[in-house]
């Protein structure tokens, strides 16, 4: 059992049925074109959509795009924590950014404290090809467990800012070795949350 969290009306983890998660692949600045795609990807069925948040202009976008669509939404960010703020003040629903990237425990803590402010959950996504050089070096030969760890070291971040609404996704163009990191994971979890009696984070399946 994960913890669930809430992404606009959408539940993930904690018993909840799997989501269908896609990403635009629009520039967001482009509103009306990012728009329209998401009316395709609901018609098609999909449940959450994230968008590429890479500048200032695509971070004001969101806030037209979703005053045009009840999607929930979802910004991935890299790197500059100002964007991440930005997008989550403009009214998306769950921010993708690993801490790892954003420098200085202060810029998780701004991040972290306005993702509670918008009662809103961060994914953490770890991807088996561009694992840090640290991780390919501590486990050469063991890519499922680098992914964990690399997971787990973000998670840490988040946690030790006081923040706890964390979505996980692991992963790999090699399916078996995203399902023995998700095995991996879970194994994890049972040892490192359940003796907490508190729970873990939720685990996020996205397509394409």
């Amino acid at each position: 059992m994960t913890k669930q969290v809430q992404v606009q009306s959408v539940a993930i983890g904690g018993g909840a049925p799997i989501s269908v998660q896609s990403m635009t692949n629009t520039d967001t600045r482009d509103a009306e074109a990012t728009v329209a795609q998401i009316e395709r990807l609901q018609q098609a069925g999909c449940d959450i959509v994230r968008l590429a948040v890479f500048d200032s202009r695509a971070a004001e976008a969101i806030g037209t795009i979703r005053q045009r669509t009840t999607m929930p939404l979802v910004a991935d960010v890299h790197f500059d924590y100002r964007l991440a703020i930005a997008a989550v003040e403009n009214g998306v629903d769950k921010l993708r950014i690993n801490p790892g990237n954003i420098g200085s425990k202060e810029r998780v803590q701004a991040v972290a404290d306005c993702c509670k402010r918008h009662h809103i959950p961060i994914r953490i996504g770890v991807n088996g090809g561009s694992l840090d050089k640290e991780m390919q070096k501590r486990y050469p030969s063991d890519r499922p467990k680098a992914m964990v760890e690399s997971a787990l070291r973000e998670v840490r971040a988040l946690e030790e800012v006081g923040f706890s609404d964390i979505v996980l996704s692991l992963k790999c163009t090699d399916v078996q070795e995203t399902v023995q990191a998700y095995q991996s994971m879970a194994s994890r979890k049972r040892g490192r949350w359940t003796r907490a009696s508190s729970n873990p984070p939720a685990a996020s399946v996205r397509c394409c």
